[in-house]
């Protein structure tokens, strides 16, 4: 069984056991996500207009860390005028313990 779920305005393939790297989340601990958009168990696939009712995704957070360095440099020609920044994003680390589907 695997969903797409939607988490902080982007949206991520989520199975059991999943580890997802997310944006920063302010949360610790266990997390209930609801804005589950779509659900496939193998023959069956339920799509939401926009969100699925009753479908909930649990999953725990492991840990943050700091993402990859992002470079950033801008120039003019001729005009001496260069400028270089660096930039890590701090992401988030979910492990997903349970998708939540009412039987059918």
């Amino acid at each position: 069984m695997w969903t797409v779920v939607e988490i902080g305005k982007k949206q991520y393939i989520a199975k059991k056991g999943d580890v997802l790297e997310v944006e920063r989340l302010k949360n610790k601990g266990k997390i209930v996500f609801d804005k589950v958009l779509l659900l496939a168990d193998g023959k069956n696939v339920s799509v939401g207009t926009p969100y699925l009712d009753k479908v909930k995704v649990k999953a725990e957070v492991k840990e943050e860390k700091k993402g990859k360095k992002v470079r950033v440099f801008k120039f003019k020609r001729r005009k001496k005028y260069q400028k270089e920044q660096g930039h890590r994003q701090i992401k988030t680390l979910l492990k997903i313990s349970d998708i939540v589907a009412p039987k059918k």
